[in-house]
């Protein structure tokens, strides 16, 4: 390594060297020399032939046939790995024990770089996430490549979300619990039969449910505020049904979602408990039979958003009279004059908008209860729901030309979920128990 370096650094001076030509021509020799010399160390290593049959999957033994071979891409560079081979004549099928054992069976990529193109594709595009692991990781996965990749590791994300539900330590005294929805675009095959908000009543999207778990903050003294604590937010989402019938005997997929990710931290454990909402009907629901005793209160953007929409209704977007009007009606709702709010709106009930905010209002009034709230040190607009669906769906899901399968959205959904919740080393920890039982 020291001559190559002279042999690419020359012989002039140390400040006239195209540093960065030089950084990444001995990180790239260094990283192929590492590479040869791992290759070399498990080549020579045959202890996996062990014997001259093993037993198969299928109850049956199968017996050795020879040493093949295999490239594996690794966070080094290509391995070009020899490992023996058995095949059982019953189920006529081969496997080769060794990958099993490195964790590359059924995949040409080793675990490190599975989790590198998890981590990217977590965030990016397939085609950004292979672009990245390029020129980042000088590691070469092409965009179809990493969406097989990222979307099997979600699907083995989603599954050990619904297993590993082991509460996590200590206790908040206050935490929060919001729900939202939001539409992503999926194939036309995912929406045969489903009604939407299109001029002809089909849909374009399916709904993506989410739910957020995080704790109050606390200032330097250790007492509450109302504020969400940095860092402290858990994100599970999928598409999933929220419908229950009175007589169903189990809770709806996304109630149980909701269920086991507060269980997870300890949302009921806490001494206040508050969940948050825009004020739909399924979240009440699930509130109700979930999270009995806890505050529900309606986040007052929505609330707001809400009345605004009556506003431009009545006096056209953008217009003086509609700001002046909200402004009014956004403060009735602030200060707790919720009788003097539906006053004002019940003058515009030959409106649909006004109608469908009175009823709203009239629902969800207890859970309106702004100045009560505040005065308990509560949060009653702190953003993060609308954030999460946002930070979590949106960015990831609905940018320009996407159309998923509502398989891929679940998989990614799971992924981008436990990279997000700081969960990926915790699961990573699992899934080598796993791989080695």
């Amino acid at each position: 390594m020291a001559a190559e370096i002279d042999a690419l650094a020359g012989a002039g001076a140390a400040d006239g060297i195209d540093f960065e030509a030089l950084e990444t021509a001995v990180r790239r020799q260094a990283l192929g020399l590492a590479a040869r010399l791992v290759e070399r160390r498990l080549n020579a290593d045959r202890r996996d032939r062990a014997g001259a049959t093993l037993a198969c999957g299928c109850g049956a033994r199968a017996a050795y046939a020879g040493r093949r071979a295999k490239t594996v891409t690794t966070v080094l560079g290509a391995l070009r790995l020899e490992r023996a081979y058995y095949h059982c004549p019953a189920c006529n099928a081969g496997f080769h024990p060794r990958d099993r054992a490195l964790g590359v069976e059924g995949t040409s990529l080793s675990p490190g770089v599975v989790r590198m193109t998890g981590l990217a594709a977590a965030r990016a595009s397939f085609a950004e996430t292979g672009a990245l692991l390029h020129d980042l990781a000088g590691v070469n996965v092409d965009a179809k490549q990493a969406e097989r990749t990222a979307e099997a590791l979600g699907r083995e994300i989603a599954a050990d979300e619904r297993g590993a539900v082991e509460p996590e330590p200590g206790r908040a005294p206050t935490m929060y619990l919001g729900m939202d929805g939001t539409g992503v675009p999926v194939r036309r095959a995912e929406l045969a039969g489903r009604a939407g908000k299109q001029a002809d009543g089909s849909a374009k999207t399916r709904e993506v449910k989410l739910v957020a778990v995080w704790a109050a903050a606390t200032d330097a003294r250790g007492r509450e505020l109302p504020e969400r604590e940095p860092g402290s937010v858990s994100y599970s989402a999928a598409v999933e049904s929220a419908a229950t019938r009175d007589s169903d005997a189990e809770l709806s997929p996304f109630a149980r979602r909701a269920e086991r990710e507060a269980r997870r931290r300890g949302f009921d454990r806490a001494r206040r408990r508050v969940v948050l909402g825009d004020g739909a009907p399924w979240i009440w629901k699930i509130a109700d039979e979930l999270f009995p005793g806890a505050v529900q209160i309606v986040d007052l953007f929505h609330a707001k958003q809400h009345l605004w929409d009556v506003a431009k209704a009545i006096y056209g977007p953008g217009t003086d009279m509609a700001e002046r009007w909200a402004k009014r009606r956004r403060d009735e709702l602030d200060d707790g004059r919720l009788g003097a709010l539906l006053r004002a709106l019940r003058r515009h009930e030959g409106r649909d908008e006004a109608r469908r905010c009175i009823d709203y209002l009239r629902r969800n009034r207890h859970r309106m209860r702004y100045p009560t709230f505040r005065a308990a040190g509560l949060c009653v607009a702190s953003g993060v729901v609308e954030a999460s669906c946002k930070h979590v769906v949106g960015t990831r899901f609905k940018r320009p030309g996407m159309h998923w399968s509502v398989a891929g959205v679940n998989a990614m959904a799971a992924l981008r979920c436990c990279v997000l919740s700081n969960r990926l080393d915790d699961f990573w920890s699992r899934r080598k128990i796993r791989s080695v039982a």
